[in-house]
């Protein structure tokens, strides 16, 4: 069995649920005028950035193994990439947030592995292996950086999101698809804008995970560094797209110090951005992730966690006084007295599917459909056969312990009021709340009874877009793209008929990158001359 490459590698060591999201590259599946495509780009932006990005861009862009000729190759990037400890894996568009998040927390760059079309080349709202490989991999070379690209992947993973963030996601998806399927009509792709907007106006609140996005997207792809009034471009977004890296320095666009306002700031992945943030330095960067990471329930924990998970409607999971994880979804916080400054609950209810885990790894090999509670003031098991507690919150409690924290017949009452819960569930006790946190504790777990149902998987839309991209392109254009980058590699003077390739560029009249390329290719045999010429055959 031939040895494993750098990308089988990465691959192999991703945990199980983030592997099914990975897909091959299939390189020889990119058309000649994907690869022209690229060229365009990258030529535009490597003369364009020479003295605007951050030092640490054209450096890296060839430390990582991306040249400018032709798409380059996972394979390649990993070899560089595993240097430095990090590695790249293809995706198709689009994953989910904590998908995205978790991969990045584990120092793994998810490419798109789709490359957009030659008509929206100056911008696109999809992820695609032009901003995401030429985009963030060159940067990632720079340690402070790299470390805090993790730092955000860890950051996003743990924070919260709502029930209309997973709505806005799939909005956001499916405006990317539609807009780079070249069979989208115009009416597809106003509905997909109004999809999104419809998606946005949804949103009851701003969710610590949409926050943490904002910040990523102000900062690792639309930062500038520097001095406020001559920085350097560091963002991904800027440094991937020809439009926005040209139009990011001008006055049209508002220069902000950066600081924790780009959190509470919206940005549109439809147009160029208005404004921009500019960090003082990347020292900067981690000062605001700081304090950003400060806000989250993942560090607050208490009375604060309980209700950033009771509004957000989603799955999160709680982190108890004995390192206890219970992951479900909060659906009531009893208030009662006040345990400590940041703890006033007597008891919280989730509604399943619950797992318990600690450190991260499940304890119970099968999910409990039923409800949970955790009851706050006094950390013990839960007592077995018939019990009534009085715990410090002014909470009573009285059932009968079935086993583990199985608890039948459960009654409560608080300050004399009698609460309604159910005759059977699950009943926890922890002296307070440490940490309340985004998603399940054990990912990997709860994608195998839960996550085939919940996610598209290998992002097929993406892939049907791909494969009608393909298509749209004629064996003759294919031919002539061909042609023209084999005359780049060997010279034009050893064209047989170099008027006839002109006379058959002409007859594509709406193929202006097929015409662009060819220009570029005479003005280059023409600054040869004949002695270059005599010097290469010779």
């Amino acid at each position: 069995m031939p040895p494993m490459t750098s990308t089988e590698y990465a691959i192999a060591h991703l945990p199980s649920h983030l592997r099914r999201y990975v897909v091959t590259q299939d390189y020889e599946a990119y058309t000649p005028r994907d690869h022209a495509v690229w060229r365009h780009v990258l030529r535009r932006l490597t003369s364009h950035l020479r003295d605007r990005a951050h030092a640490s861009y054209l450096k890296g862009l060839e430390a990582a193994g991306i040249g400018v000729e032709r798409i380059p190759s996972l394979d390649e990037m990993n070899q560089r990439l595993e240097r430095i400890g990090w590695s790249a894996v293809a995706v198709r568009g689009f994953v989910p947030p904590a998908v995205f998040t978790e991969l990045q927390s584990l120092r793994v760059l998810a490419i798109a592995a789709d490359i957009r079309t030659h008509e929206h080349i100056a911008y696109t709202p999809a992820p695609d292996i032009i901003h995401e490989s030429a985009g963030h991999a060159p940067i990632l070379l720079d340690p402070r950086y790299a470390e805090y690209v993790q730092r955000c992947g860890v950051v996003g993973f743990k924070a919260i999101a709502s029930l209309e963030d997973q709505a806005l996601y799939e909005a956001i998806r499916n405006l990317s698809v539609v807009k780079e399927d070249p069979c989208s009509t115009l009416g597809d792709v106003r509905s997909a804008k109004e999809r999104l907007q419809g998606a946005s106006a949804s949103r009851r609140y701003v969710s610590e995970s949409t926050r943490a996005s904002r910040l990523y997207w102000w900062t690792a792809e639309y930062g500038l560094v520097g001095d406020l009034e001559d920085p350097r471009i560091y963002g991904a977004g800027l440094l991937s797209s020809i439009g926005e890296a040209e139009h990011c320095l001008t006055s049209a666009v508002a220069k902000w110090p950066l600081s924790l306002v780009c959190t509470d700031t919206e940005y549109d992945i439809t147009t160029m951005q208005p404004q921009l943030f500019v960090a003082r330095d990347f020292d900067q960067l981690f000062e605001v992730l700081d304090a950003f990471e400060a806000t989250l329930a993942w560090k607050r924990g208490g009375d604060f966690g309980i209700e950033e998970a009771l509004r957000s409607q989603s799955l999160n999971h709680l982190v108890l006084s004995d390192g206890l994880e219970l992951s479900g979804c909060v659906v009531q916080r009893v208030p009662g007295m006040a345990l400590s400054q940041d703890l006033a609950t007597a008891l919280v209810r989730l509604d399943g599917p619950i797992m318990t885990s600690r450190g991260g790894k499940t304890l119970t090999p099968l999910p409990w459909h039923g409800e949970a509670f955790v009851a706050f003031g006094q950390e013990m098991p839960l007592p077995q056969g018939a019990f009534s507690l009085d715990l410090p919150s002014g909470l009573r409690l009285s059932g009968f312990g079935a086993g583990g924290h199985e608890v039948l017949h459960l009654h409560g009452e608080i300050e004399g009021k009698p609460l309604a819960l159910p005759t059977r569930g699950l009943l926890f006790f922890s002296q307070d709340l440490p940490s309340v946190a985004g998603g399940p504790a054990d990912p990997g777990t709860w994608d195998q009874w839960f996550g085939e149902r919940n996610s598209f998987a290998a992002g097929q839309a993406e892939q049907q877009a791909r494969l009608r991209k393909a298509e749209a392109l004629t064996p003759e254009l294919a031919a002539l793209y061909t042609e023209i980058r084999k005359l780049r590699e060997t010279g034009l003077e050893n064209h047989p008929n170099r008027k006839a390739l002109e006379e058959r560029v002409a007859h594509c009249p709406d193929e202006w990158l097929l015409r662009e390329e060819l220009a570029e290719l005479n003005a280059l045999g023409d600054s040869r001359g004949p002695a270059d010429s005599d010097k290469e055959s010779s």
